[in-house]
């Protein structure tokens, strides 16, 4: 893929027109709707056309790591919505122009003339109310069986729970699925109570805590009405209750569950219940255990390498951020406990792009890792980091980095050619040279087309001082030293 287009003299990027911004304005009104918001304003944020080229749109981007991204996930929309707007537009070409990057004059603020609908919260948001008083939590959509992903930890809880989906009251009644924390039961359960809900609207779906339960147990003695809180589940199709581990010594409880339990049972009712050990594990009465026992009974254990993989790659995909297989590779390879943690990682990784603009390396993941002590036992070497003996890069690779992460050629950087986009990337690679290597200023101007060591002096002092006052230049240096290992 070309990372970059070289603009023909008549096009003028220097100053965005008011036409360029009107155009462009009515583009992302188009492309908005289409995307959720976090990830349009992320991957939109100071983007502008530059110019056009016959039938040719020149749409700029401020920083390279977006360009791919671009390319893959919104030309297609970008195009479509361009030529609705002007049918004479025939292709979208893409241009990295450092200079987007916070310049309200070149590029559209995105936070005004997009603001978030800020809905009013409504209290009990979490539940809904059902007919006959009777209470559920919200399931939320975003729990499928579809976009559950299975392996040989959870293929039998996940073919239980599609099986219940399809035939609830059926063999599988009681299913009880139990496993650790943070391994996918959460779900699996709400996304069995969406999959009946889709084929069964009409049915009455229950959700809950066992807490949730154990407390209006409580509340309906308490107020001497224990009988309507019996006839609300009793009269529910599927309930649905997480983590019933924590029912045990709450002994009047557990008896309003087992006498909840068989009334439904007998009528036929789904009954899906999680806990975090096997039914004989728990500190529970044997009469409910033996119910539990009835059913379908799975578990749901830790994924192994090429499931947490596939979770990775999936909710990468989700999240629209363009990550690096080999850094997926490794956030798989050492977060091993629980989904939950994967997760968390990933959106650390996501929250470092949209925050500071760095994509993930393996060593920034592995800073991230050790700062959330995800995995006590990662040992220096396992994140490319050696204690004693750190490799040095050699300063073909320091500005193969810059090249790469600026979208221009090495032969560009070390060249006589004195561009504008080419000044910032030569003058980094200078800084990093003489910072990091220990090289002299005279060996540094050798590299770059026999420089004199006092143009070398001067670059290298130039950005420093930019360093000092411009925060995007800072974040852009960190990625590059990040990237090559000094820091």
């Amino acid at each position: 893929m070309t990372s970059s287009v070289s603009l023909p003299a008549k096009v003028e990027t220097s100053v965005l027109t008011g036409s360029n911004k009107d155009l462009w304005l009515e583009i992302l009104k188009k492309i908005q709707p289409q995307v959720q918001r976090g990830q349009f304003v992320t991957w939109f944020r100071d983007t502008a056309v530059l110019g056009r080229d016959g039938g040719k749109l020149i749409v700029g981007l401020p920083i390279p790591m977006g360009l791919n991204w671009h390319i893959e996930h919104y030309k297609g929309k970008t195009l479509v919505a361009a030529q609705e707007c002007d049918s004479t537009i025939e292709q979208i070409v893409y241009r990295v122009d450092v200079g987007l990057k916070d310049n309200p004059e070149r590029s559209i603020d995105l936070l005004i003339q997009f603001p978030e609908d800020k809905k009013r919260k409504l209290p009990g948001k979490q539940e809904v109310k059902m007919a006959e008083g009777i209470v559920s939590k919200i399931l939320s959509p975003r729990y499928t069986i579809d976009n559950f992903i299975v392996g040989e930890s959870n293929r039998l809880a996940h073919a239980a729970c599609q099986a219940v989906s399809n035939q609830p009251g059926g063999k599988y009644n009681p299913l009880f699925l139990y496993g650790g924390v943070g391994l996918g039961k959460t779900h699996l359960l709400q996304a069995t109570g969406n999959s009946i809900l889709k084929n069964m609207p009409k049915a009455t779906v229950v959700y809950t805590t066992s807490e949730d339960f154990t407390n209006e147990v409580v509340e309906a003695i308490r107020m001497q009405k224990m009988e309507k809180v019996r006839g609300r589940y009793r009269k529910v199709d599927i309930l649905i209750i997480d983590d019933v581990q924590f029912l045990a010594n709450k002994e009047r409880t557990q008896e309003e569950f087992f006498h909840t339990f068989n009334t439904l049972y007998e009528e036929h009712k789904q009954i899906i219940i999680s806990a975090d050990r096997p039914p004989q594990e728990l500190d529970l009465e044997d009469r409910l255990i033996s119910r539990f026992e009835r059913g379908m009974i799975a578990d749901v254990s830790k994924p192994d390498y090429e499931t947490r993989l596939a979770i990775l790659v999936e909710k990468a995909k989700e999240y629209e951020l363009f990550i690096e297989m080999n850094v997926l590779q490794f956030i798989a390879e050492h977060t091993t406990n629980s989904v939950r943690e994967l997760e968390g990682i990933l959106m650390q990784a996501v929250a470092l792009y949209e925050l500071e603009q760095r994509m993930p390396t393996i060593q920034s993941i592995a800073q991230i890792m050790k700062k959330l002590n995800k995995d006590p036992h990662l040992e220096e070497q396992d994140t490319g980091f050696e204690k004693k003996e750190k490799r040095r890069p050699t300063f073909q690779e320091v500005i193969e980095a810059v090249s790469r992460y600026y979208s221009v050629s090495v032969q560009d950087m070390i060249g006589p050619k004195r561009n504008r986009d080419i000044l910032l990337p030569r003058q980094i690679a200078m800084l990093l040279g003489k910072k990091y290597l220990n090289m002299s200023y005279v060996g540094i101007g050798e590299v770059f087309s026999s420089r004199d060591h006092t143009t070398v002096m001067n670059a290298v002092s130039k950005i420093e001082r930019k360093l000092l006052n411009d925060a995007q230049l800072l974040r852009e240096v960190r990625a590059i030293e990040e990237e090559v290992g000094v820091v």
